[in-house]
């Protein structure tokens, strides 16, 4: 069983402010501490864009050139979304039991630990709409409670999943990590920002 943070992804459509890499219309790119420059920059891009706003909307005052307009949300608006999740896979089936839904973020990867050691359960977006619930020292994870079947369900000892948890989170700040060191390769100007930015996005501190 394996837990990995990903991060919803979309096509380019002609961006140009950085090197990205070539993703189909929709799907998860896997955070991690191994990706190349031009996957940190899809990612980077992908979180960017969902902070972007309109000229005099808020937030200003609002840059005139490009990079300074596209990154303007990210480095300015206090709550920050990055679409996505811990998704949980049995690698030996390649069954899914947790997908991050819609409306799911990273930043709230941390309901994880409320399932370990607060309410017991938690919600992961819809379509699916995935769960992770707490019986005593079992973790019960099912990958869309919505169905009627409720689809693929998996029961873990509540101290293996605690495992996975730090395991994906570990993953997460080494891409923070990553992430920050790119920003000083192609964005050198806003590098302390952006990487700040990208924590936030993922509820993480940046390492001094």
């Amino acid at each position: 069983m394996v837990m990995r943070p990903v991060l919803e992804t979309f096509a380019a459509d002609d961006f140009a402010l950085w090197p990205v890499d070539e993703h189909e219309s929709c799907g998860y790119l896997a955070l991690n501490g191994k990706l190349t420059p031009a996957e940190v920059g899809t990612a980077v891009m992908r979180i960017a864009a969902w902070s972007h706003f309109e000229p005099g909307e808020k937030h200003g005052p609002y840059p005139t050139d490009p990079l300074g307009r596209f990154l303007h949300g990210l480095l300015t608006m206090p709550d920050l979304f990055a679409a996505g999740g811990f998704r949980v896979t049995d690698t030996t089936t390649d069954t899914v039991f947790v997908e991050p839904g819609c409306c799911n973020g990273l930043e709230t990867w941390r309901d994880w630990l409320n399932v370990l050691d607060g309410t017991g359960c938690s919600y992961f977006g819809h379509d699916p709409s995935s769960v992770a619930e707490r019986v005593g020292d079992i973790v019960r994870l099912t990958l869309d409670a919505d169905e009627p079947d409720a689809g693929p369900a998996v029961e873990l000892p509540a101290d293996q999943v605690r495992g996975l948890v730090a395991g994906a989170q570990q993953e997460l700040q080494d891409f923070l990590n990553l992430a920050g060191t790119w920003a000083e390769q192609h964005l050198p100007a806003h590098a302390s920002a952006v990487t700040a930015a990208l924590a936030r996005a993922l509820d993480l501190e940046p390492e001094q």
